[in-house]
């Protein structure tokens, strides 16, 4: 056993590698140098990024389409500050990152030393566990604690902070100390079962329904679980519906799949309200699921199964609490039925035979928003366009906002799986451009597009230098529409035509920006011209594309559906 001494920078990047780390995003500081100058020396999948919050979405979304561990580092004061909002993203959304981060010189700390601030105080509440580093000779015991943190029971974000003199001390590690479990390189690390007299009364309701309906949320990508939801699904006869990010629980082209349910749905709140025994699998059942808590109705039979037990009852009271892993848990329903199986798919024939009609009765409902050939383009033709030219295999990565609604509403996935990546952990603008860049670096044979509106696209446009230096081949969509939309639709729903308050945007040509910046763009305001413009795109593997996509600018006709929340509620009225 050799003894080698190095600076805990270097140490860090050793242990990072002992994971198998990789790509790691972020923006150096005096800090973290050694931690750079290592990075250099031992071939650290390391890139500049041109803004923190940018880092920890391209994080985010490489370890939600991987399932392996983001990884972003920052400098002091504001560079820790400014991964705030990527870092709750990935704590709501169940992502597996580790964020590395520079602090104050311990022998001068609250000193007013430049840029220092209590950043611990502002990054602990926005993480799963925080780790401050005290000594060098601890850096391989704080990163191992790091990524068993992240990878188990729901992923999260986990904060390594890391002292100045800690970062460029010296100690004389030896070889072993930089092991490290392969376990913890992926999501989910370790799995749980549901406990079994649970499981059995489970099972009992599930049989005896006429009507049982499953509802998945990303739990169910988290866990890598879609093959148990269509074993379930297919042996049981049992629907499935799903939240905007448990899209591809089953895919959508299945005849069991019932679409999104909450908010915005195509067939699913009718089966919901019809439903005798729903079955909710790794969701929180939050206010855009449940229509701000009103979906499902009091008193349902309600089986929940979730890897997080304190969310099992916050929002709807259960009959039975699953607690465990989604992929376990469906594996062990579905051999626990599989004597009955048969037998209650036959009875629940008719039942299974109104969803595919109800959804083709829905597609024939709104063929007219999905096929229109107005101009400026419809958002329904726009996404009706991409699920048509948008291989199997591509990735639709969604900013928040409409550009979610309505790719969750519209967006069909054709195979099982997260190929829908919508960022609805907090559901900040501005996702669109670096998680569509985490999510190429996690699929780099795919086709990726980012769908963004023309706010998300103003706070990151930083970004497509980035891409462009990476040779990252993404499509950037921009939802053009000279406004903050979903706030300016908001405004028109519920104060009338013309009552809008700082919503408006100047008009600007994107695509010729995206020129300007060494990419390819190009601008599209006749719907006849999309598929072109997305086939070309598409064909770009060496540098970013935005497409710069002129939409209607009538407030009324901003959302996928009226936003339930905008009702004026008069004395009596019960509203959704």
């Amino acid at each position: 056993m050799s003894t080698n001494e190095m600076t805990g920078g270097e140490a860090l990047v050793r242990m990072l590698l002992a994971h198998g780390a990789g790509p790691m995003f972020g923006m150096g500081g005096f800090q973290l140098l050694p931690f750079y100058d290592a990075a250099r020396r031992l071939g650290l999948n390391h890139h500049l990024i041109n803004d923190e919050r940018c880092a920890t979405f391209a994080a985010d979304a490489y370890a939600k389409v991987s399932g392996r561990v983001g990884l972003v580092d920052a400098t002091l004061g504001p560079g820790a500050t400014n991964l705030v909002t990527g870092l709750v993203e990935a704590l709501n959304a169940g992502s597996p990152l580790v964020a590395i981060v520079g602090d104050a010189q311990r022998d001068h700390a609250g000193k007013n030393m430049t840029q220092e601030t209590d950043q611990v105080a502002i990054l602990r509440p926005a993480c799963k566990e925080l780790i401050r580093v005290e000594a060098v000779h601890r850096i391989p015991e704080a990163i191992r604690r790091a990524f068993a943190v992240a990878t188990s029971g729901r992923p999260g974000p986990v904060v390594v902070d890391v002292p100045e003199d800690v970062a460029h001390g010296l100690h004389g590690f030896a070889d072993d100390d930089f092991e490290a479990d392969p376990a913890h390189q992926s999501a989910p690390a370790l799995r749980c079962r549901p406990d079994a007299e649970a499981l059995a009364i489970a099972v009992g309701l599930l049989a005896s329904a006429e009507r049982p309906l499953m509802l998945c949320g990303g739990g169910v990508h988290i866990s890598g679980a879609t093959d148990e939801v269509a074993a379930l699904a297919e042996a049981c006869g049992i629907p499935v519906a799903h939240t905007m990010t448990g899209k591809g629980a089953i895919s959508c082209q299945s005849p069991l799949n019932a679409g999104l349910f909450g908010r915005y749905d195509r067939i699913a709140n009718k089966l919901i309200e019809e439903s005798d025994c729903l079955l909710v699998v790794g969701c929180k059942l939050g206010e855009i699921a449940t229509k701000r808590f009103t979906v499902p109705a009091p008193g349902k039979v309600l089986i929940h199964l979730d890897i997080v037990a304190e969310e099992m009852g916050r929002t709807y009271k259960p009959t039975v609490k699953l607690w465990g892993d989604a992929k376990a848990g469906l594996r062990d329903l579905r051999q626990s039925l599989e004597g009955t199986a048969a037998q209650q798919r036959g009875a629940r024939a008719d039942y299974l035979a109104q969803v595919p009609a109800r959804m083709e009765a829905w597609r024939g409902e709104t063929v007219e928003k999905r096929l229109s050939d107005e101009t400026p383009v419809h958002m329904g033709r726009l996404i009706t366009e991409l699920n048509r030219l948008l291989p199997e295999d591509g990735y639709l990565i969604a900013d928040g906002g409409f550009a979610a609604h309505w790719g969750g509403l519209l967006f069909d996935t054709r195979r099982a799986g997260r190929h829908f990546v919508p960022d609805r952990g907090f559901a900040s603008i501005g996702y669109g451009l670096p998680g569509a860049m985490g999510a190429q670096l996690a699929a780099p044979d795919a086709v990726v597009v980012g769908l963004t509106g023309d706010g998300g696209f103003n706070m990151v446009l930083g970004e497509l230098e980035t891409a462009r230096r990476m040779g990252l081949g993404i499509t950037v969509i921009v939802v053009n529409n000279a406004a903050s939309g979903y706030v300016k639709a908001l405004q028109h729903l519920m104060y009338g035509q013309g009552a809008y308050q700082s919503s408006d945007l100047a008009e600007t040509d994107y695509a010729a920006v995206a020129n300007a910046m060494g990419c390819h763009g190009q601008r599209v305001e006749r719907p006849e011209d999309l598929e072109a413009a997305l086939l070309a795109a598409f064909a770009e593997r060496d540098r970013p594309s935005v497409i710069d996509v002129m939409v209607t600018r009538d407030p009324s006709r901003m959302l996928p559906a009226v936003d339930s929340r905008t009702v004026q509620v008069k004395k009596g009225d019960r509203v959704a």
